[in-house]
């Protein structure tokens, strides 16, 4: 019986209009952690999250079925 997996990741990079300095330590990783949120309620996976102060970088893992 044939089977088949498939593997869709996705890079994700927002940034910040003009590239100001907007994203602030202090809520930065609140920030994330709604991100994270907002990709785990759509039912796919949040792999790496990271950024700077003008932009933010992530992986997600989605599944096959989206």
């Amino acid at each position: 019986m044939m089977s088949t997996y498939s593997q869709i990741y996705i890079h994700v990079v927002f940034a910040v209009q003009n590239r100001n300095s907007l994203i602030l330590e202090e809520w930065e990783e609140r920030l994330y952690q709604y991100i994270t949120g907002t990709v785990r309620k759509n039912q796919q996976k949040m792999l790496a999250i990271n950024g700077m102060p003008d932009h933010i970088h992530f992986l997600i893992g989605m599944k096959p079925s989206c």
